[in-house]
């Protein structure tokens, strides 16, 4: 008995020493977000080892994805009725990621199967948004497309089947842009290696990114006190709006 539970733990441990560790890095584990930010770009990078440490000697696919704060979108359909657009259709995604890109050494269809890409999220048609309430799949897929759509043009959602170097079989790296819409919270920077379409393994980094100056006391304000804040926008629209007024009138 003694030696078929030593057999058993040997082979458990020769199989686990056959897959590489990841060490994930990043260039900013905090990204500032002050007045006049224009975005910034992390690099993510990091080494691909055996169980001893030395690098893994072979080649492995490698996947970078790095995810913002999820959130609850409502996307509304327009259509034009009498010559006037107006609000028709409607959907509401529980778990849309405020910002999600992902980059890899190769296309992700020549690295995963759908199946993996859907288990793992490796790919913006794959993304699980998470609708609230019943559509028919054809309803589904095409709000989410949009969804989707929307956010790539704002430069939230991004893809990029090359964007993953890897160098000498062991170090990676990949360059990702946040643009200046960016929201605030946590980031979670996840690297995949996969070989012969398998994830074999997986490792993560965290970006924070903050508010700071004037914008984080507007911020910490409208969050403490949003009817107060509400108040003081009217206040301050108005205001403009009257000052405006002024000046035109003067000239």
């Amino acid at each position: 008995m003694l030696r078929r539970l030593f057999a058993l733990v040997c082979l458990i441990l020769l199989g686990a020493a056959r897959d590489p560790i990841l060490v994930p890095e990043v260039s900013q584990h905090e990204v500032q977000v002050r007045q006049g930010f224009t975005g910034t770009e992390l690099l993510l990078y990091g080494a691909i080892l055996d169980p001893q440490g030395t690098r893994a000697g072979r080649d492995y696919d490698i996947v970078v994805v790095l995810k913002g704060p999820t959130q609850s979108i409502t996307l509304r359909e327009k259509q034009k009725h009498a010559g006037i657009w107006v609000n028709a259709a409607s959907a509401r995604f529980r778990s849309a990621p405020s910002f999600y890109a992902v980059a890899s050494s190769r296309p992700l269809d020549r690295i995963v199967d759908p199946r993996t890409a859907a288990i793992y999220e490796l790919g913006l048609p794959f993304l699980q948004l998470s609708p609230i309430g019943s559509f028919q799949t054809e309803e589904q897929i095409r709000f989410a497309a949009g969804l989707v759509q929307l956010m790539t043009n704002q430069k939230l959602y991004q893809e990029d089947p090359t964007g993953v170097t890897v160098n000498e079989q062991v170090l990676y790296q990949a360059r990702i842009k946040l643009p200046s819409n960016v929201q605030t919270g946590t980031y979670t920077a996840e690297t995949f290696a996969v070989s012969r379409g398998s994830v074999v393994a997986s490792a993560i980094a965290r970006v924070e990114v903050k508010k700071r100056g004037f914008e984080r006391i507007i911020a910490e304000f409208a969050q403490r006190s949003s009817f107060l804040y509400g108040l003081l926008a009217v206040a301050v629209s108005v205001a403009m709006g009257w000052i405006a007024g002024r000046l035109l009138t003067r000239s």
